[in-house]
């Protein structure tokens, strides 16, 4: 056979764990806390069943779900995405600057198609979301951390790395962040947006657990205090309304909106036609507003699980996180444990089985960073059984200090 593209050397070792997360994520012996899939009470099975029977005649929007559609996505989701998801939000934005995607991740990809060549720089956080990394390293990007702290990606560190590297674009996840559910200041959003138009450089604003808030004060996206254009918000349905359904979208510029048109056209043509359909139903039939707050209110319970028996289980010395919404605490442990070997043992022992993300993946300097931290995903796991896997696991990590 020929040899494969450089790309699939560059991206190697992201990849290999994205593998492993997916794996754990479908062992049904385990109980995860590593995936980020959304709670399945939080999916409206019987919603999509009722919106499906009705639309889908002849005489309703069956044709159109079926048949080719538009390659920027069907109008009226993309104008509950302006009227529903980001007016409130505080964007002011027009539906033509709105293109509809498969899933969050295709319009990362997109961008990239637009800016990155290989050996250019894209600046992300530090710890950062190991799956973008794998998108950037595909296109054979250099990719540079840039400090974080409890209030997000410190600025002055940006600016600093902006001036010294002359990034294509910086990748942030400003709310409820991928992995450490950390939340930018309000003033570290309109600082970024600022270095953004001053450097010319793209700020990749990449929000997907933003609409899922259940504590806490509300926080205008970076792209509300982008006058020039810079920002590029994407965002992703997965978590507010269905993972399977793949539907993303992504908010730029007229002229940044016309080359992701001919990027989408040259990558699927357009976004599948059956979930749009359903999905903008969904919202124009009123349903979403209750179906938020369930979610919501599903989230905080399990978050407040979580928090309780890390507290309680984990041994003295342990730091965690305390998000406002999302899908993700993050835990540093004491005593120089590697979290990556805890993890081995954690799932193949019979006595605990019980499975997480290590940390030291989603730091792309390497060299042990982050050997000591673990990503601990609580959306999906039930109250009951966060405790049940909490204590076992905080036994584990107390037996090995001891």
């Amino acid at each position: 056979m020929p040899n494969f593209a450089e790309r699939m050397k560059a991206m190697e070792k992201s990849a290999g764990i994205i593998r492993n997360l997916f794996g754990a994520m479908n062992d049904p012996s385990l109980i995860s806390f590593g995936g980020g899939a959304p709670a399945k009470e939080a999916l409206p099975i019987d919603i999509v069943r009722e919106i499906s029977n009705d639309v889908m005649t002849v005489g309703k929007r069956g044709v159109e779900a079926l048949q080719y559609g538009s390659v920027m996505g069907l109008p009226d989701l993309r104008e509950v995405v302006v009227s529903e998801l980001l007016a409130p939000k505080g964007i002011d934005a027009k539906a033509e600057n709105i293109l509809v995607t498969s899933g969050g991740l295709e319009g990362i990809n997109l961008l990239c198609q637009l800016y990155i060549d290989p050996g250019d720089v894209i600046l992300v956080e530090s710890p950062t979301f190991v799956h973008c990394v794998e998108i950037f390293e595909m296109f054979q990007a250099k990719c540079i951390s840039v400090v974080m702290d409890d209030n997000g990606m410190v600025t002055e560190d940006l600016e600093e790395k902006i001036r010294q590297y002359n990034p294509k674009i910086v990748y942030v996840i400003p709310t409820f962040h991928n992995p450490t559910g950390r939340t930018l200041s309000l003033e570290r959003r309109k600082r970024i947006a600022e270095l953004g138009s001053r450097y010319d450089v793209v700020i990749l604003e990449d929000d997907p657990y933003r609409d899922i808030r259940y504590s806490g004060s509300e926080l205008k996206p970076i792209k509300a205090f982008d006058k020039t254009g810079h920002t590029v918000l994407a965002n992703s349905f997965s978590k507010i309304f269905s993972p399977g359904s793949r539907l993303g979208y992504v908010l730029a510029s007229d002229e940044v909106s016309a080359k992701l048109f001919d990027a989408k056209t040259a990558t699927n043509s357009h976004t599948s036609m059956l979930p749009q359909v359903i999905c903008a139903e969904f919202f124009k039939r009123g349903y979403y507003p209750a179906h938020h707050k369930m979610i919501c209110d599903l989230y905080r319970e399990r978050r407040d699980t979580m928090i309780e028996c890390i507290d309680r289980f984990f041994p003295e010395g342990t730091k965690r996180t305390f998000p406002d919404g999302g899908l993700f605490t993050w835990a540093e442990l004491p005593g120089g444990l590697n979290t990556t070997d805890l993890l081995v043992e954690a799932t193949s022992n019979p006595a605990v089985k019980v499975a997480f993300v290590a940390g030291e993946g989603f730091f792309i300097e390497g060299g042990g960073m982050g050997n000591n931290c673990m990503r601990i995903s609580f959306g999906s796991v039930t109250p009951e059984k966060i405790r049940i896997g909490a204590e076992k696991l905080g036994r584990l990590i107390r037996s090995r200090l001891e």
